[in-house]
């Protein structure tokens, strides 16, 4: 069976590509893509990997966890879809030491014994730290923004080294990647990917999240545009979107507002420019799918 993981990071979905997914579950089970709903799963991943530890699972372990996951008979699944940010950390323990997801290749080295024998991919969105690290930080009940940093320092994390980790625990696990901040271009293509159908086939929900950044008059425009050219292809389509967004966006949805002692524009300009730098490492990586507009 072929197992998509996607794992978040914090921050990045919030359920919303769990939910895409889910719209389309009926049409995906024709082509033996299952979607289970997350109360059938996550709870249970997460016993399964705290209870396992550093101890190997028993020959039923795999086909246990599987008839519980699954509505669907397993010989009819080809393609088994799992949404489970918490699965490396909990958000609290995020940066526990100072490293991002210091327990990632403990809890994917779990995960491989788990389904052994099954094809598991990994799929990542990615946050510039200067946002990602308040927001998440905001998720946790530390007293201070240095106590949750743990002695990281932000301008030294790299998501590049969380990346090469992965790969290094789990060499066989190819890992697709994107920025969050590109999803509302990108939402069409990672809905089709991680189902593995075909870019030209149509989904519900494909230009979701982009609706929620433009204006009405700006929606209406792009699906006017659709309508008109039904052969366009999904370069055009995101020239097309990036056009109405720099005229219709949605501006108070768009920025978000940073409140962080010493962080001052410069110093949030810098970690961006690290964040883009890093990427471009992210897409050279072997074994690594870096979606782009």
């Amino acid at each position: 069976m072929q197992i998509i993981l996607h794992l978040g990071v914090h921050c990045t979905d919030e359920d919303r590509l769990l939910k895409g997914l889910l719209r389309n579950a009926g049409d995906f089970r024709r082509d033996g893509v299952s979607i289970p709903g997350p109360s059938r799963y996550r709870r249970l991943l997460l016993d399964a990997i705290n209870s396992l530890g550093d101890g190997t699972p028993s020959d039923e372990a795999r086909d246990v966890l599987i008839d519980a996951i699954l509505d669907d008979d397993p010989e009819q699944v080809q393609r088994l879809i799992l949404s489970h940010e918490n699965l490396l950390s909990m958000p609290k323990l995020a940066l526990d030491g100072g490293v991002p997801y210091r327990k990632l290749e403990q809890r994917l080295a779990t995960v491989r014994q788990l389904f052994a024998g099954d094809e598991i991919e990994i799929f990542l969105g990615l946050r510039d730290f200067a946002t990602f690290l308040p927001e998440i930080y905001r998720k946790t009940q530390y007293p201070t923004f240095e106590a949750f940093l743990s002695g990281a320092d932000p301008m030294h994390l790299r998501w590049s080294q969380v990346i090469k980790r992965m790969r290094a625990a789990v060499p066989d696990m190819p890992v697709t990647v994107w920025c969050n901040e590109d999803t509302p271009l990108l939402w069409g293509q990672i809905l089709r990917d991680m189902a593995g159908i075909e870019m030209s086939r149509k989904i519900i929900g494909s230009f979701d999240i982009f609706s929620q950044i433009v204006s009405p008059e700006g929606m209406r425009r792009f699906r006017a545009f659709l309508k008109e050219n039904p052969g366009v292809n999904e370069a055009q389509k995101r020239r097309v979107m990036v056009a109405i967004l720099d005229k219709f966006a949605l501006d108070d949805v768009i920025e978000e507002e940073l409140d962080l002692p010493g962080w001052d524009g410069a110093y949030v300009d810098m970690l961006a420019e690290l964040y883009d730098e890093d990427m471009l490492e992210i897409g050279r990586l072997p074994g690594v799918t870096l979606i782009t507009p």
